[in-house]
């Protein structure tokens, strides 16, 4: 299958596209910490939007997967003056709209809107930072949630296994 060419209005997050791995940690006032590993695989159609897929799964003390814990799927557009918008769904019935900058291989987002189905947990707010540092995906993730104000609870460094595949996406 033939690569698509790329918009030229993503040229500022290029550099997320294909397949990232590694590990993080995780915590929050309502659970105990965590080691997580994770799955990031950004793609495109040629269109001026990336899709994107997270999955992670719990790992012990070896480093070895336990069991899956969250995914995520949705989809990054790029805008005028480096500002983003990002969409994400949840299984658990929450759908997240973003807002942010792309500075360098720097990006910074913030909830703009949350919606929760009447199962999903209470959760009210989200900012994701991500980076490119040293060849490697650096994020972090604060939230709001369950009666909390906006604290940590996630990150991780992932390195890129692979490039974008028509296949994957």
């Amino acid at each position: 299958m033939d690569v698509p060419e790329m918009h030229s209005d993503l040229e500022p997050i290029a550099f997320l596209l294909g397949r990232w791995e590694g590990a993080g940690v995780g915590g929050y006032p309502t659970i105990d910490s965590f080691n997580f590993g994770q799955e990031i695989v950004f793609g495109h159609n040629g269109k001026p939007f990336l899709t994107y897929t997270s999955r992670t799964w719990l790992l012990d003390e070896a480093g070895a997967r336990v069991r899956p814990l969250a995914v995520e799927t949705g989809f990054w557009r790029a805008l005028p003056e480096r500002r983003l918008e990002v969409c994400l769904s949840h299984p658990t019935g929450i759908v997240e709209i973003y807002h942010g900058e792309v500075v360098f291989h720097k990006i910074e987002l913030r909830t703009d809107v949350v919606a929760r189905t009447s199962t999903a947990k209470e959760y009210t707010a989200g900012h994701r930072l991500y980076g490119l540092v040293n060849g490697n995906l650096m994020w972090a993730y604060d939230m709001a949630a369950e009666g909390q104000p906006l604290q940590s609870h996630l990150s991780a460094e992932l390195r890129k296994v692979g490039d974008f595949a028509p296949e994957a996406y």
